[in-house]
C-alpha cells in the first residue's frame, strides 16, 4: 500500500512536469526506508507470533500437568479413605483393648487385695466341746514359736497368720518387732515382692529400734530389685550402709551397689 502511493506520487508529479531528478531520488529513498521500515515491523511480529505460540504452548502443557495431577488425586482419593477407615479401626481396636486391660487390672488387684485380707485375718476359732472349758489365750511367746516353726516347716500362711497373732495382740512384746520381719520374710519367699514391701516397711518404720531394722532395709531394696525398680532398692540400700555402717546387712548392701553379684544366702533366697 504504500508502495503504490509512493508510486502514485512519482506518476503524479512526471505529469504535471514539476518533477526533477532530485525529487525523484528523494522519494526512491523515502520508498526505501519505508520498506526497511516495514522489514523490521514484519520481523518484529514474527517475534511477537513466537512468543505467543511459546505462551500457548506452555499453557497447553500446564493445563495438561494439571488434568493429569487432578486425574492421580481422584484415584487415590478411594485408597485414602480407606488407610483413613483402617486407621480409625485400628485406633477404635487399640481403645478397646486399653479398655480391657484396665478392667482386667483392676479386677487382678482387687482380688490380691482380698486374698491378703483373707490371709492376713486369724482363722475363727474352732467350737469347744460341750463342757470344755475355753482355751486360753495364746501367749506371745507360743505364736512366735509356732509362727516359727510353720515358716521352718515353710508352711507360710500358717507362719504369717501366727506372727500376726504377735503383733497385734502383743505389739510391745520384744518379739513382735521380730514376727513383723518374718511376715516380711514370708512374702518375699512365696515371690509376693509388692507386699513383702508393705511388711518390710512396717518392719522398718517400727515405733522402737530393733535389731532387724537393718535386715528389713535390706530386703526391701531387695524386693524394689526384684519388682524392676532400682532408684527404690539403692535408696533401701544407701539407707542400710548410712545408718547401719557396722551391721553385716550393711556390709551387703555395699555390694549390691556396687553391682556385684550377692553372696548372703538371704540375699540369694528366693
Amino acid at each position: 500500500m504504500i508502495r503504490g502511493a509512493a508510486v502514485a506520487c512519482v506518476f503524479s508529479l512526471l505529469v504535471v512536469g514539476c518533477a526533477t531528478r532530485g525529487s525523484v531520488r528523494q522519494v526512491g529513498d523515502d520508498v526505501r526506508g519505508v520498506q526497511s521500515d516495514l522489514q523490521g515491523v514484519r520481523s518484529d511480529v514474527r517475534g511477537v507470533q513466537g512468543e505467543v505460540a511459546a505462551l500457548r504452548q506452555a499453557q497447553e502443557d500446564t493445563s495438561r500437568r494439571i488434568t493429569e495431577l487432578a486425574n492421580a488425586s481422584r484415584a487415590a482419593q478411594p485408597r485414602t479413605e480407606q488407610l483413613a477407615a483402617s486407621i480409625a479401626s485400628v485406633k477404635a481396636d487399640v481403645e478397646r483393648l486399653s479398655t480391657k486391660q484396665q478392667a482386667t487390672d483392676a479386677a487382678v488387684r482387687e482380688v490380691k487385695e482380698t486374698l491378703a485380707v483373707r490371709a492376713a485375718a486369724p482363722p475363727p476359732p474352732a467350737p469347744a466341746p460341750e463342757g470344755a472349758k475355753p482355751a486360753r489365750v495364746s501367749s506371745a511367746e507360743d505364736a512366735f514359736t509356732a509362727g516359727l516353726r510353720n515358716f521352718r516347716n515353710r508352711e507360710y500362711g500358717q507362719a504369717v497368720l501366727d506372727f500376726l497373732d504377735v503383733v497385734t495382740k502383743h505389739p510391745r512384746h520384744e518379739l513382735a518387732s521380730t514376727a513383723q520381719y518374718l511376715i516380711g520374710e514370708a512374702y518375699y519367699l512365696q515371690h509376693d515382692y509388692r507386699q513383702a514391701v508393705t511388711e518390710f516397711q512396717r518392719a522398718v518404720d517400727w515405733p522402737v529400734p530393733h535389731p532387724k531394722t537393718a535386715d528389713a532395709l535390706l530386703k526391701l531394696g531387695l524386693c524394689h530389685s526384684r519388682l524392676g525398680e532400682p532408684m527404690e532398692a539403692q535408696i533401701a540400700w544407701r539407707r542400710v550402709v548410712r545408718q547401719f555402717p557396722e551391721a553385716p546387712a550393711a556390709q551387703e548392701a555395699r555390694t549390691l551397689l556396687s553391682g556385684k553379684k550377692s553372696t548372703s544366702p538371704s540375699a540369694r533366697r528366693r
